[in-house]
């Protein structure tokens, strides 16, 4: 006889069995219910950490200062564990702070900390002159942070000095229209020309600065607004597809180590299939002054651009590239195989 006849076999065996399987039953349900409580609280939690405020102002500005000496012209901006911009999220999660903590905060003890680091935050996001502000007010407030900010107040105001040089690229849609661009070539060459002067002496001021990053993120612009200004223009300057052409190329080989190269590369790709559809439209393929060998040369340079973009996985640049190829490679269906060699 085993253990568990004999124990039913005496007096009240049944009961004793009875009341620990009600405990045993007890305990599961328990377990389960802990379990689904604690599972919920953890998701609900979770739920709270992303969208909510942060835990604190320390943990916010220490985030950002992880962040400051990113190298931003070769890489991506960091996310935080949002996914967000982690300089833009940085800036809202100190202003939802202030206001969460309005009353903790009045007697100011925070407020030269607090300006700091949104001047550091909007730097990042090209607003220069909201982060000189910033930065004289708080060396205004704090003898600690006095020297650091004046110093990063004067290299924004500097950054926003340069940046103003020149046109710039505008909203197309604002209301009210946009202006028509000025049919000076010279004169744009110029004003960028020196905007990426000064822009060039600040880099070369701020080696171990990471400012030398943000110089060099204007160079990039500028050098980007001057091809989208003659890419918009090609149609009423002299020879205005050749230089067009021509300030692509420049782009995307003065910034080859730039975390917007493909994108650069993109839009020279992009220009080599407008002008190929643009032929197309001039001269039909069934024309007798259809030039296959021209045709192939602008066609065969979107191609191997789009190819070369879509080879690089990972990147956003690639399902683009892959897309424009196939779109672009329909377009050639219409010609005839012994005009253009797909």
């Amino acid at each position: 006889m085993n253990a568990t006849s004999l124990r039913d076999s005496l007096p009240g065996g049944s009961v004793h069995r009875s009341a620990a399987t009600s405990l045993i039953g007890w305990g599961l349900l328990s377990a389960l219910l802990f379990t689904l409580i604690g599972c919920e609280t953890f998701s609900r939690k979770q739920i709270e950490a992303i969208y909510g405020p942060s835990e604190g102002i320390l943990e916010t500005v220490s985030v950002l200062r992880r962040h400051v000496p990113d190298d931003t012209y070769r890489f991506p901006p960091a996310s935080d564990f949002s996914g967000r911009n982690v300089y833009r999220a940085s800036l809202l999660r100190l202003e939802n702070l202030e206001r969460a903590e309005a009353e903790a905060l009045r007697s100011g003890y925070m407020d030269a900390v607090l300006l700091f680091s949104k001047a550091r935050a909007l730097e990042r996001l090209r607003g220069f002159d909201l982060a000189a502000e910033h930065y004289r007010e708080s060396a205004r407030l704090s003898s600690e942070l006095r020297e650091n900010a004046l110093e990063s107040a004067a290299f924004c105001e500097r950054l926003e000095q340069a940046t103003s040089i020149g046109i710039d690229l505008v909203d197309p849609i604002a209301d009210g229209g946009v202006a028509p661009l000025p049919l000076d070539p010279a004169a744009i060459r110029i004003d960028l020309d020196e905007r990426i002067a000064r822009l060039s002496l600040l880099e070369g001021e701020l080696e171990s600065s990471h400012y030398r990053y943000l110089a060099q993120e204007e160079i990039e612009r500028a050098d980007s607004i001057r091809a989208h200004y003659f890419v918009a223009m090609r149609f009423v300057l002299p020879d205005g597809t050749l230089i067009a052409l021509h300030e692509l190329q420049r782009v995307a080989t003065r910034h080859g180590r730039s975390k917007n190269r493909l994108r650069h590369l993109l839009r020279l790709a992009d220009f080599y299939a407008e002008l190929s559809s643009e032929y197309l439209a001039a001269i039909p393929a069934e024309s007798l002054e259809f030039d296959p060998a021209r045709f192939s040369e602008l066609a065969d340079a979107a191609i191997q651009l789009f190819e070369l973009v879509g080879s690089h996985d990972g990147r956003p640049e690639k399902i683009e590239a892959t897309r424009k190829l196939e779109a672009f490679l329909a377009l050639t269906l219409g010609i005839d195989a012994d005009r253009f060699d797909r």
